[in-house]
């Protein structure tokens, strides 16, 4: 039998090392990021997303993020109950309104007429509140990674009936989040507030469903709900911060050095955004205009002040009156 050299026997070991070993070092956990924007940078939360992959593709051997954009796992209600068990989704980004139907006490970021600018949600959600919150939510089975903006206060969009004042707000149908707070913050308005899953309101706009949906305009121009309405009033009565959240039985099986790289890139993701907020608040505003929508700036004093007592009710009942007089008393 010919011997084989040492050269090929040596190349032979190596082949082997790289076809025994490739397949085992290159296998990454995959983080499966879900949202239910669609994959455009119009949007804040698909851009916090896109920020967060590139960092982790940049800073991590062993990680990598696939993100589902438009629901693509489910509805947030269903994503937030898979975390919770460790199927589905390992991470989500959004809204914080959802969160009320795992820990009440988060509904206080989202009572009506509260937030004062983006600075001033940050200082909260930044300081003691967003800390205790956090730690509420650990107990629920999330991991709260980071506080995000929406890029600009929710307002009131409508597909026919022109909103120039206060009173022409009174018996539209208008979609909002199945909480109570967004809810009670529509009808306080006088608003008929319809609940409805995200993916659904197009369609409902579009067929004569809702006359109109309350969001912010980056939301509006990213999910193109121009071609189904017309008119915005600038009721500014909502706010919603984010929430970038993993759930905790994925949590538990990383590593520290993957655990503090997913905490860094969440937290580059985060102060880009917030960056960003303003500015794209603005561009999508003047984008909606090109599209022939038009605004209006209405006088929402009324509301503010009618807004005092929703948010001392709603807070009592959730256990969250010490949070609120901090969100208050915070510049």
């Amino acid at each position: 039998m010919k011997k084989l050299s040492g050269f090929t026997l040596v190349t032979l070991a190596v082949l082997m090392t790289v076809l025994l070993v490739s397949p085992v070092s290159a296998a990454k956990k995959v983080i499966k990021l879900s949202h239910s924007h669609q994959a455009d940078f119009a949007s804040e939360i698909h851009t916090a997303a896109w920020i967060f992959q590139k960092w982790i593709d940049d800073n991590s051997d062993t990680l990598e993020v696939k993100i589902y954009a438009a629901n693509a796992l489910g509805e947030e209600r269903a994503v937030y109950e898979g975390m919770q068990l460790g199927s589905g989704a390992s991470a989500v980004i959004s809204g914080t309104a959802i969160l009320n139907n795992f820990s009440k006490k988060t509904a206080v970021l989202d009572l009506p007429f509260m937030w004062k600018s983006y600075d001033h949600a940050h200082h909260v959600l930044d300081g003691k509140v967003g800390e205790a919150l956090a730690k509420d939510l650990d107990q629920s089975g999330f991991q709260v990674l980071a506080w995000m903006d929406s890029w600009g206060f929710r307002n009131v969009v409508t597909a026919k009936k022109e909103v120039k004042t206060p009173a022409d707000v009174k018996g539209l149908k208008i979609r909002t989040i199945q909480t109570p707070t967004y809810v009670a913050a529509l009808n306080a308005m006088g608003a008929n507030a319809t609940p409805m899953a995200f993916g659904e309101v197009y369609t409902a706009m579009q067929t004569g469903v809702l006359d109109g949906l309350e969001h912010g305009s980056a939301v509006i121009k990213a999910q193109k709900f121009y071609e189904v309405s017309k008119y915005i009033a600038l009721t500014q009565h909502l706010f919603g911060p984010l929430v970038f959240a993993y759930s905790k039985k994925e949590w538990a099986g990383l590593t520290d050095k993957e655990k503090a790289v997913i905490m860094d890139g969440a937290k580059m993701a985060r102060d880009v955004q917030r960056t960003l907020g303003p500015l794209r608040e603005q561009e999508a505003f003047d984008f909606l205009k090109t599209k022939g929508m038009v605004i209006h700036k209405i006088d929402t004093s009324g509301f503010r002040k009618a807004a005092v007592a929703t948010q001392d009710k709603f807070a009592k009942e959730v256990g969250a009156s010490d949070p609120l007089e901090i969100i208050r008393a915070t510049n």
